[in-house]
């Protein structure tokens, strides 16, 4: 028996072919709302990982040739959670209508009355074509644009595509979808039906990502251009007078990282600045988190901090993570920030020295280096501890050398935990993505977002994954983690944070 509650409703959201910017405002803004997000394989990761923790995530997608659920499973799973009352956001590369079956999607929940929204998105055919340098129109050489799907290409009989039509289309340009495996086919039956053997013609592989791989060709020749470079699908091709004026209208390249892909394993909320200063550098930027980081309530440390009056007292902060869960929870515990004003407060490293200034709040303890293991010692050579009350913020997996080293010092600590750092383990369907199409660079910020990737993928999978590979490691410590797996490393940053790992990737690539 069906839930009396009132059904949710479900959006049919395109997201564009790749680059994760092309998705539309509203597209995102519902994809961040939605209780349940349903997503294709052709979805950007990036919008994926970024999602708030409370978005269920779930993986329908389909490719080529591998084991994968049909059609029909995905409508019966649209169907379930909206009639659960969930709110559904299904996520389509590209448009849900275009040659994407939102239609058929949207015909089932209309049958079973769920109540949908269609958010269109760009469609491959007109982004890849832009990222190209392909215009899909033009008035002097094309003012009709056909859009085919080219898998049923095969069988002569059966074919709803009127290879003869498009063959006599007059200043047309078309726009071939899923024809890699058929290109020979359809190429002779345009021959065959009249289009000229020298028309123009363009294949675009992964367009608008990064990686992105254009060849041009002429009719005839591109099944022996798509052959010879080894094209695979995603791509699509573009056929008609157009394509000429691709030595003009050429414009997705010259950054220094176009056509690296480059994997981030730093968790996704404190990620989403560098994976957009990645791809402002021309990287495909692989959003792969090893790690996930959420708050902690320990009554304990906040009760003896809470305590504290008068005498030498000093707040130490290790990590960004440390500034932002302490501040929030001392907020919410209903204390005012004037409250902190008899403490002094130490930083390890620039990324916590800059958290804390966003709040407004100067450290007066900055060590030279960046490890807690060097801040433990400068600290407590640097200052008299004795007598000295120290309030440690840190998170679950930190070691006792700084309370061990600053209690040795004559110094009172109080540990106050306030995140727990956990393994995360990636959505169903993106590890076989990532292994597919393995990255050139891979940025680790911490030990932790070591051992997360060998929670993730076995001994054979790490070696597909890094054989190629160039490790970048923010630190001493993480490349101890390294190490102690048999793995090497690129580079080290010299100064322990984000920025210079971005240009010691920098450096290396351009070498």
């Amino acid at each position: 028996m069906k839930s009396s509650q009132k059904p949710g409703k479900v959006y049919l959201i395109g997201t564009g072919p790749g680059d994760p910017d092309l998705i539309t405002v509203r597209g995102l803004k519902l994809a961040h709302k939605c209780e349940v997000v349903l997503y294709d394989s052709l979805i950007p990761d990036e919008i994926i990982v970024t999602l708030p923790q409370t978005v269920e995530r779930v993986f329908v997608g389909k490719r080529g040739g591998k084991p994968s659920m049909s059609q029909d499973e995905i409508n019966e799973l649209i169907l379930k959670f909206a009639e659960e009352g969930k709110s559904v956001a299904r996520l389509k590369g590209a448009d849900p209508l275009i040659f994407g079956r939102g239609a058929e999607e949207a015909c089932f929940l209309h049958k079973h009355g769920i109540e949908f929204e269609i958010v269109p998105g760009i469609t491959a055919g007109i982004a890849a074509s832009a990222y190209a340098g392909v215009p899909c129109t033009e008035r002097h050489l094309a003012s009709t644009l056909i859009f085919v799907t080219g898998h049923k290409a095969q069988d002569k009989n059966s074919s709803s595509v009127d290879w003869k039509w498009l063959a006599e289309a007059h200043k047309s340009t078309i726009v071939i979808y899923m024809g890699v495996s058929q290109i020979g086919i359809i190429t002779s039956r345009l021959i065959e039906h009249g289009m000229s053997p020298d028309t123009p013609a363009a294949v675009i592989e992964r367009g608008t990502t990064s990686t992105q791989r254009v060849f041009e060709s002429s009719l005839k020749d591109l099944t022996d251009t798509v052959d010879a470079n080894n094209v695979t699908a995603p791509s699509l091709f573009v056929i008609g007078e157009v394509v000429k004026l691709r030595e003009h209208l050429e414009w997705f390249k010259g950054k220094p990282l176009l056509g690296k892909r480059i994997m981030v394993t730093r968790p996704s909320h404190q990620a989403v600045e560098t994976y957009q200063q990645l791809r402002d550098l021309g990287a495909e930027v692989l959003p792969y988190p090893t790690i996930s980081i959420t708050a902690v309530e320990n009554d304990s440390g906040w009760d003896m901090f809470e305590r504290l009056r008068g005498g030498e007292k000093w707040l130490v902060f290790t990590s960004e993570n440390g500034v932002e869960f302490f501040l929030q929870q001392f907020l919410e515990r209903g204390h005012d920030i004037r409250w902190l004003g008899g403490f002094k407060v130490a930083a390890v490293g620039t990324g916590t020295s800059r958290a804390l200034q966003r709040h407004h709040i100067k450290p007066d303890f900055v060590p030279g280096e960046a490890t807690v293991a060097a801040f433990a010692g400068e600290f407590a050579e640097a200052l008299n501890l004795k007598d000295t009350s120290v309030v440690r913020v840190r998170g679950n997996l930190a070691d006792q050398t700084f309370e061990k080293t600053a209690e040795d010092a004559g110094a009172d600590v109080i540990p106050v935990e306030v995140y727990k750092t956990e393994y995360n383990i990636w959505p169903t369907g993106l590890k076989n993505k990532l292994l597919e199409y393995p990255p050139d660079a891979v940025m680790f910020t911490s030990g932790s977002t070591v051992e997360g990737l060998f929670e993730n993928l076995n001994e054979s999978e790490i070696e597909q994954l890094l054989g190629s590979a160039a490790l970048f490691s923010i630190g001493p410590s993480t490349t101890a983690k390294l190490s102690a797996h048999g793995l090497k490393i690129a580079r080290e940053c010299g100064i322990h944070n984000i920025a210079e790992i971005v240009n010691s990737i920098l450096d290396y690539f351009s070498e």
